[in-house]
């Protein structure tokens, strides 16, 4: 497409504004333009396309077919580009930027606490992490690396296995007598933390135990493992919990193991990485790190 046809950002600010406002008055507010300016942008974007993009009904702007169309493309693109610039200055004195996706629990209780440790090693790497619960489409997504269970790799992904998934019984200490932990049937009693997004985990632990889950006390639902760790802290009752988010709590005695036993779930946390990221530098030092973090875990 030639140059002449591609829109100006401000041509499209001033679209955009326009069709929500539905008059470039408010819209003029809005960006704080003069109406004048407002109006220049918009017949100059109007004469470039060669369309109308407003129907003027009762000195209203109103959209037209066209105009409907560019909108549905603009909105995001000025979106995007306003994230690319936040994303310049966020980052600008970084010579390399690692972008990375995790499970939001290991984010917040693991990974975070420990990456003064990495940025000690690596000063010039900076990280740009997003919580995500499902699998990562790296084509789609511009992620270098993510760490999620196993199952969310995506096909020509390359993983690195890292942790089997442990389950662990945690509680308050004010639910235990020192040193107690408690009987499985005295679990089903207490209010059991459900996770949302995973909400067989507590029939599998008292089928595997052979108990009917029927008979358990369901508590509070919270969407990551991370606020069952605070409600089980604050004593809103007994959560199950991923030993490695689970970990640190425990270490400091804020919560305790309520039972011996574990629930297996036969899954892994794993390391994932597209192709593209094969020879990026920082993804090879970020994966060794982690495996030694892993390791003293």
């Amino acid at each position: 497409m030639s140059k002449g046809y591609v829109p100006s950002v401000g041509e499209l600010e001033a679209f955009v504004a326009c069709a929500r406002f539905g008059t470039t008055v408010q819209a003029a507010e809005h960006l704080n333009l003069t109406q004048s300016a407002i109006s220049r942008s918009l017949s100059s974007l109007e004469d470039r396309l060669g369309v109308l993009l407003f129907e003027r009904v009762r000195r209203r702007l109103v959209l037209s077919r066209a105009g409907a169309v560019l909108l549905e493309r603009a909105e995001p693109l000025l979106d995007d580009l306003r994230n690319a610039s936040a994303s310049a200055i966020a980052f600008g004195g970084a010579s390399s930027v690692l972008r990375l996706a995790v499970l939001p629990s290991i984010g917040r209780s693991w990974l975070i606490p420990r990456l003064a440790a990495f940025s000690a090693t690596m000063p010039d790497v900076n990280f740009d992490i997003a919580a995500r619960l499902r699998p990562v489409d790296f084509a789609q997504e511009a992620f270098d690396v993510a760490i999620m269970r196993s199952q969310h790799e995506p096909p020509g992904a390359d993983l690195v296995a890292l942790l089997r998934e442990e389950m662990v019984i945690v509680a308050s200490p004010r639910f235990l007598a020192k040193g107690a932990s408690l009987d499985d049937r005295d679990l089903q009693q207490l209010p059991l933390l459900q996770q949302s997004t995973r909400p067989t985990l507590w029939l599998d632990w008292f089928r595997e135990r052979e108990l009917d889950p029927r008979r358990m006390t369901r508590g509070a639902r919270f969407d990551h493992f991370d606020m069952i760790l605070d409600a089980a802290a604050a004593g809103l009752g007994v959560g199950l919990i991923p030993e490695l988010i689970a970990r640190d709590a425990l270490d400091r005695g804020t919560l305790v193991a309520a039972s011996p036993h574990r629930l297996v779930t036969g899954e892994t946390y794993a390391l994932i990485s597209p192709e593209r990221s094969r020879s990026n530098p920082a993804v090879t030092a970020f994966r060794a790190w982690l495996i030694g973090e892993i390791g003293q875990s």
